[in-house]
């Protein structure tokens, strides 16, 4: 008898050993954990001629479910020896060789020739060994390429005993008594070959896409509870809302509930012309199906918007969903009692409201401020009343512009969310910091980027200053989709396009052309000496009075009368320059109110220095002034600060106040005759603008569409162009125009028509406000609007093509959003124009001029708090605001390029959870799924010819500086000629790329896989795209190396032992997407 030998795969390996034995029309049998295909690659040469391999999997794998999956616990185990098929996690390295394809196609054909495999399918165990015809080996556990000695496993050692006749009888035996046994076994041979088939069958590129976001989302998955999914029960999906959304709008109201649901709060923040407001409407669907209260906050100018929806009106498109919020307006949080809306405010129970819908919500975005010894602001009125107070309310927020020159504007409203208390919102993050430190680390790195040449401050240096907490953060409560994102990354089909933007036409006229020289400069020269004293008697007000009037000296930042007075000054002295931008009888109004509010002034302070009588002096009530634009009217909280104060003359240096007033009352007379020539006729800027609606109704840029809007930021530059124009386009043309300001009653020249705002609009656009159904026996329309800003967001205006901007309003955002009200996505019209005036100035003079008032008229920013430490608004780059306006003069842009630099868009992961959501739903889980698998697509002019790798790394300790978001999983883009493409430290790109590339390519695409195919002579031979996943690999490492260098040089401790990615081996190869330029046959 032949003694027995010891195997330890050190001196001598079971691989070896095998080939010694294994000879043509041998018969094997194995009882294994589990095989692999690497190990039938190092054996293929001795295997391909035996008689039969009979396989007994030892422990359950590929039997027939009997029941929903088991417990975690026990299906990760059974999960790992089902995919050690494809390798296991110690055959990587073969597993990164790309050589898959090609053994698993052998493989499989090997096995439909000899082998037999079946499993146990008891919890009772089974010992594990393989004979070979009378030879066996014991302790043999599993048949990989580990276990035969030729990769490292993390066996400290094998004690693999070989065994001959007549011991290995009673092995052969035992293994007979199992193969037999019916109770015990379960064929599985049809499972095993289907399995690997998969590893070497053409995949849709579709397939790919899903692979990889299950592998870096499949946590997501877990985590889901049936909570926080929106739940399909609630029929919400039936509503006629859900079926008048676009895909992309469906997307995001699932995501805004699954954030409400587990973050308590949710940002929308689509860009202009999204659709914001019906997406929103779904969600309140949703959450009125499940008996929830809903409030709507909008600002006043927005109410119609919301009213229609939930009035059993014609024009309510969505009537027969018979929604039921509340709609109330921001200013009504200040407010106890009176109307508002048809409600009663004294009774309404502002705590009760399960959701509250901010229309607007970067009104609240200054947070508390810091006024101490005022009475509450809105934003403390809302946290207070409604939120914190009652039942517990999820806030959901609507703004293209959540965030202005400052990151911690979002978390002011972001914290509505979590009722100011940042720890209820950490436990849900994760993310290493608190919220708090998260946004004060970001605007840190904003200010700091703010500070960069113009030059180097793109987008990308500011990503890459962001930390990962803080994408995180955004990740977990935003969702910010552009116009551009739509289009790029959404099947728009069904959608309709937005219309071609043409040229946008830039317009500079003189004030006049008459003979008098009256220039801009001429003016603001004149202006420049203005001291508007007449806003702050409290200046003049003896030191030891002040504080008879609550006047701070200490310096503190608190935010007195003096300092809503000089903010009044500041909005005044800039006031008139804007209204001089805007028009002549604009200014001209102004500049008579002002001194008659001087005259007035001086006549009292006269009468008391003549009589000693009558001290008091009253300020004037500023809040409601016309000659503010809306934006001043609607955002400023100076006119909510402090209350109107008397003052006493006794207490005033008044002597010093009256000479600053008769200054002011002189330069302000010769202003008004510097422009008293300048009538209609002669204001060169009207008769501009007369020419150019002229030449647009006779050669309209859209067949037969005359239609034409006006904006001005002043309702009295509207009513001057509703005087000049409204007749002469009746008489001359037979159109109709119509005016609409937010503070005077509308106007227009329709007979018997209510000029209310809606009416206006629906007669102004009556195919996108559905006028057919409202007014069906009136085919009157109106061709000419001129609107203020009351009108500039929330309203569709699309069947209008050509927008004039009388003024240039000095936010640039709200240009774009005035174009965003034609500029929308499903627009009949295929071309839309943007005419723009501009003063009659360079842009550099015109920078300078603003810059100038700004400075002159500097008051303490009563929005900033403490822990701030903002950039104040005029160390701002000028050459910043100079190329913004530079941009608007060339081209139409959107919002997100327009904001200097900080936009949350484009940096969400959430839509990919939830197609990945999708998926899972429609197709199961992707569990059994072999890594390295890959698909073929085609290169496009977006997408370069190369390779994605999608890598998980197997230790665990290293994410460089915490950026890579999607750690353990890396993604590279490397191109065929070896360059990185695109890099693993921007995931969101990266995704949109590939969903860009993959998603609706269901089927595997032979014009590229083939050519494929032949190139790697079907998988045999994979050397060149080995190197490209080195090359990958060595790009990640690279990264960070010079990351750890940089640490390293700037004093920071660093480890170099510990947490280092050490190479290929580290790297596990999940799945890739080839991208192929197509050959023209």
């Amino acid at each position: 008898m032949m003694t027995p030998e010891f195997i330890d795969n050190v001196n001598k390996t079971l691989k070896s050993s095998l080939k010694e034995e294994i000879k043509p029309g041998s018969k094997i049998s194995i009882a294994a954990a589990c095989f692999s295909i690497y190990a039938y690659q190092e054996l293929q040469n001795e295997l391909k001629n035996i008689d039969e391999l009979r396989f007994i999997f030892t422990s359950p794998a590929f039997i027939t479910e009997k029941a929903k999956k088991e417990k975690r616990e026990f299906y990760i185990p059974r999960l790992n020896r089902e995919r050690s098929l494809y390798g296991t996690e110690f055959e990587v390295k073969l597993r990164n060789e790309l050589n898959q394809k090609a053994i698993a196609k052998e493989c499989a054909e090997w096995i439909k020739k000899k082998v037999t495999f079946k499993s146990n399918s008891t919890e009772q165990g089974i010992p594990c060994f393989l004979n070979v015809d009378k030879t066996s080996y014991s302790g043999v556990k599993e048949f990989t390429a580990v276990e035969l000695g030729v990769e490292k496993g993390n066996n400290a050692a094998f004690a693999i005993t070989k065994m001959y006749s007549p011991m290995s009888d009673h092995f052969l035996m035992l293994f007979d008594q199992f193969w037999q046994n019916k109770d015990m076994m379960q064929d599985v041979t049809d499972q095993v070959i289907e399995n690997i088939t998969s590893a070497y069958n053409e995949n849709a590129p579709e397939f790919i896409y899903f692979i990889t976001l299950y592998n870096i989302f499949k946590e997501f998955l877990d985590d889901i509870s049936e909570d926080i999914l929106p739940k399909e029960a609630t029929g919400f999906k039936k509503s006629k809302i859900w079926s008048k959304l676009y895909n992309f709008q469906q997307d995001a109201c699932l995501a805004i509930i699954n954030k409400l649901e587990k973050y308590n709060g949710c940002i929308l923040a689509d860009s202009v012309g999204l659709g914001k407001t019906f997406t929103a409407l779904s969600v309140i669907k949703y959450y009125e199906s499940r008996n929830n209260r809903v409030l709507v906050l909008c600002p006043k100018k927005l109410s119609n918007n919301w009213n229609i929806y939930k009035n059993n009106y014609k024009n309510n498109p969505i009537a027969e969903d018979r929604l039921r919020y509340d709609v109330l307006f921001h200013t009504d949080l200040n407010r106890t009692s009176g109307e508002s809306n048809g409600n009663d405010l004294a009774f309404i129970n502002w705590e009760n409201y399960d959701l509250v819908v901010i229309d607007e919500s970067h009104n609240f975005r200054n947070g508390i401020g810091t006024h101490s010894n005022t009475k509450e602001n809105r934003y403390m009125q809302l946290m207070n009343k409604v939120i914190k107070q009652g039942v517990k309310t999820k806030v959901l927020m609507l703004s293209a512009t959540p965030v202005n020159n400052r990151f911690i504007d979002l978390r002011n409203q972001l914290a509505l969310a979590y009722e100011g208390v940042s720890k209820n919102i950490d436990e849900q993050l994760k993310t290493r910091n608190s919220i708090d430190d998260i946004f004060r680390q970001a605007q840190t790195a904003f200010n700091k980027w703010s500070q960069l040449p113009t030059e180097e401050r793109t987008t990308e240096t500011l990503l890459g200053m962001l930390s990962f907490d803080f994408f995180e953060v955004l990740d977990s409560v935003t969702i910010a989709r552009s116009r551009k994102h739509i289009q790029k990354y959404y099947d728009t089909k069904d959608i309709g396009t937005f219309p071609k933007r043409l040229h946008p036409i830039s317009i500079q006229t003189p004030l006049t052309e008459c003979e008098n020289e009256t220039t801009f400069n001429l003016i603001f020269e004149q202006l420049e000496n203005l001291k508007l004293t007449v806003y702050v008697p409290s200046l003049f007000i003896h030191p030891s009075k002040r504080a008879k009037y609550e006047i701070d000296d200490s310096g503190s930042g608190g935010f007195d009368q003096m300092g809503r007075e000089l903010g009044i000054r500041r909005l005044m002295a800039i006031n008139l320059l804007k209204r001089l931008e805007s028009s002549v009888y604009s200014f001209r109004l102004t500049i008579q109110r002002v001194k008659a509010y001087v005259n007035q002034t001086i006549k009292i302070v006269e009468e008391f220095q003549n009589h000693k009588n009558n001290s008091q002096i009253n300020m004037k009530d500023l809040s409601f002034d016309a000659d503010y634009d809306f934006d001043d009217q609607n955002t400023t909280d100076i006119f909510a600060i402090g209350k109107k104060v008397q003052i006493d003359l006794n207490d005033m240096d008044y002597i010093s106040w009256l000479k600053d007033l008769k200054i002011d009352e002189s330069i302000l007379s010769g202003l008004e005759s510097l422009i008293e020539d300048i009538t209609p006729e002669n204001d060169s800027k009207l008769q501009e603008l007369i020419k150019r609606i002229n030449n647009k109704i006779e050669n309209p840029i859209n067949a037969d569409n005359k239609k034409v809007i006006v904006f001005s930021a002043f309702a009295d530059t509207a009513d001057y162009l509703y005087e000049n124009l409204s007749v002469y386009l009746k008489e001359k043309y037979g159109l109709n125009s119509a005016k609409i300001s937010g503070t005077s009653e509308g106007k227009s020249t329709l007979d018997k028509f209510k000029c209310d705002l809606n009416a206006v609009l629906t007669y102004f656009s009556p195919i996108s406000k559905d006028k057919n159904v409202i007014y069906p026996d009136d085919d009157r329309s109106i061709d000419l609007l001129i609107a203020t800003d009351c009108i500039s967001e929330g309203q569709n205006l699309q069947d209008c093509d050509y927008l004039i901007n009388y003024d240039i309003h000095w936010n640039p955002v709200r240009i774009i959003q005035r174009f965003g009200r034609i500029d929308r996505i499903g627009s009949k019209n295929s071309v839309i124009q943007l005419v723009n005036f501009w003063p009659d100035l360079t842009l550099d003079e015109y920078i300078n001029l603003k810059n100038r008032v700004e400075t002159r008229m500097k008051i303490v920013d009563m929005t900033a708090t403490a822990d701030d430490n903002l950039l104040d608004e005029n160390q701002k780059d000028l050459e910043y605001r100079k190329a913004q306006l530079q941009k608007l003069k060339e081209e139409v842009v959107d919002i997100e390029e327009m904001n200097t630099g900080i936009s949350i868009m484009d940096l969400g992961l959430n839509e990919f959870r939830l197609d990945l959501l999708e998926y899972v739903k429609e197709n199961g889980d992707l569990d059994n799924t072999p890594f390295g698998l890959h698909a073929v697509t085609k290169s496009t002019e977006e997408c370069l010819p190369g390779v994605i790798y999608v890598l998980k790394n197997r230790n665990n300790s290293v994410n460089i500086d915490n950026q890579n978001r999607l750690h353990p999983f890396y993604m590279v883009y490397i191109g065929e000629d070896g360059k990185v493409v695109c890099n693993h430290l921007n995931p969101k790109n990266m995704l949109d790329k590939m969903r860009l590339m993959c998603k609706g390519k269901n089927e595997p695409l032979p014009e590229v896989y083939k050519q494929f195919n032949v190139e790697t002579k079907d998988g045999k031979n994979m050397k060149f795209f080995n190197k490209l996943l080195g090359d990958s690999i060595s790009s990640i490492i690279e990264v960070k190396d010079e990351s750890d260098m940089d640490s390293f040089l700037s004093g920071d401790f660093i480890d170099f032992k510990h947490g280092q990615i050490k190479g290929l081996d580290d790297f596990e190869l999940i799945c890739f997407l080839v991208i192929k330029e197509e050959m023209n046959a």
